[in-house]
């Protein structure tokens, strides 16, 4: 069945050709055949399927949703981010394994997906913002950073050859009018703002936590807890497999320390704890 397919996507065949051949593949596979028809759409990046889809975009999310859980908050004063950090080797070095980067003394990106993806992105970025200020002698707005990170993204949609990028990013940072801002950019080159959110494997459950416990307005310390808090239904060792990390107003990116993590970590599974 499978070798029909493939010679008979070469040449074009009559209505009953396909029906035909569908109904072999029903005796031979118990199934239609979806994937195997995929086949002819996901070949190519620019590529429609009948349904409206691009399957390697698709194919990119997915990627997306494997990789490690990453979270982003907003507070009144402050900007955190948080990312589950995968069990290294013994012998690696895991200050090599990076999910969090700085990309401007008031910009930062965490990523979920393909670690590989994620630094040439980072470079890229990084580079975009050194040549802004020497363009324009002044530092790039959150919201333009993220809408340039959404155009290199969406570019690799549209162009054959190229594979859409395998991550999702959380861009945090100040703008002008020194507010904190959370953007989340996806593999199909979308962009938008948010107050939290999470991105990469079973965020689902972390968002259905922070919609549940985060409040307008919210503090710098009720903030990180909430991350770790959220990142805590995903990882298995407690602060050992989560980095966080947070950026306030005027200063640098801020990544906590593990004994800072463990604290509040024990904070949390102590009040989870039934009263004596």
């Amino acid at each position: 069945c499978c070798d029909f397919f493939f010679f008979s996507s070469r040449r074009r065949h009559t209505r009953s050709s396909l029906v035909s051949w569908a109904r072999r593949c029903v005796q031979e596979t118990g199934t239609w055949g979806y994937i195997l028809m995929s086949n002819r759409y996901d070949a190519a990046v620019t590529r429609f399927s009948p349904s409206g889809h691009l399957f390697q975009v698709d194919y990119a999310f997915e990627a997306v949703k494997k990789g490690a859980c990453a979270v982003g908050i907003k507070t009144k004063d402050s900007v955190i981010i948080g990312v589950e950090r995968k069990a290294t080797p013994k012998l690696q070095e895991s200050s090599t394994i990076k999910k969090i980067f700085q990309i401007d003394h008031h910009l930062a990106m965490a990523c979920a997906g393909l670690t590989a993806d994620a630094r040439v992105l980072t470079e890229r970025t990084v580079l975009e913002c050194q040549q802004y200020r020497l363009t324009y002698d002044q530092p790039p707005t959150v919201n333009y950073i993220a809408k340039f990170v959404a155009k290199v993204m969406q570019r690799y949609t549209q162009v054959g050859g190229r594979r859409p990028f395998g991550i999702g990013s959380l861009i945090v940072g100040f703008d002008q009018a020194k507010e904190p801002m959370l953007y989340l950019t996806e593999p199909s080159g979308s962009y938008s703002l948010w107050k939290a959110c999470s991105i990469g494997h079973n965020s689902k459950n972390v968002t259905e936590l922070l919609e549940k416990k985060y409040k307008e307005g919210i503090c710098h310390e009720e903030g990180i807890k909430l991350a770790i808090e959220g990142l805590l239904e995903v990882v298995e060792s407690g602060n050992k497999n989560m980095e966080i990390a947070y950026m306030q107003k005027d200063e640098k990116l801020v990544k906590m320390t593990d004994e800072e993590v463990k604290k509040i970590v024990e904070a949390i599974e102590k009040e989870k704890q039934p009263p004596a």
